[in-house]
């Protein structure tokens, strides 16, 4: 049976998935493609795709602080300063890279009985507290959800946008074989705990 901790280990994996796949396809845009004008949330495949990264941040800051027993961030507007540090989509597909690697090692080291833990992060209007678990699903649903519309963005584009709804079905391991051996990943290291 499954615990919730690797269950939120298994969404790691598959937010990196998914972001590699998207950012894999965003690099096939020439960059007038990437920073055009679209229909969204944000007003431009580079301005979302930055968007997600600078959330996952801010968020990941508060988890790793909470984790070392550190007080949270006092300035928690840095994150955001710029809001789009990164012009070129290869500079975001390794800084993202290497958010999502750090998010997996994060989830890897949770243990059910610590998911309950308090991290608090500081806003504008004061201080925030929720617990692991319902930060950590908030900030998958951020990235699906953001993710998501980059996708739409994308398909106004040349690039035909990746299949991004799939989350590691057992008869389908082959159909991301090749991502897997790119990323380093095994079916076990997700898998066997």
């Amino acid at each position: 049976m499954q615990t919730l901790s690797h269950h939120l280990l298994t969404m790691a994996y598959n937010n990196a998935w998914s972001n590699h796949r998207l950012l894999k396809a965003c690099a096939r845009l020439d960059q007038d493609e990437f920073i055009a004008p679209r229909t969204s949330f944000f007003p431009s495949i580079k301005a979302t795709l930055n968007h997600i990264l600078t959330v996952d941040w801010f968020y990941f800051d508060a988890l790793e602080r909470e984790f070392r027993g550190d007080v949270p961030h006092p300035n928690h507007g840095v994150f955001f300063e710029p809001q789009e540090p990164f012009d070129r989509c290869a500079q975001l597909q390794s800084a993202q890279s290497h958010a999502d690697r750090k998010l997996i090692h994060y989830c890897a080291q949770l243990r059910d009985a610590e998911l309950d833990r308090y991290v608090t992060i500081l806003r504008q209007n004061g201080e925030q507290r929720d617990t692991r678990t319902r930060l950590l699903a908030h900030l998958f649903e951020h990235q699906i959800h953001h993710r998501g519309q980059v996708h739409a963005m994308l398909a106004g584009t040349a690039v035909r946008p990746p299949q991004l709804d799939e989350f590691f079905l057992q008869g389908e391991a082959e159909l991301r074989a090749t991502d897997f051996a790119a990323m380093g990943w095994s079916e076990a290291a997700i898998w066997e705990r």
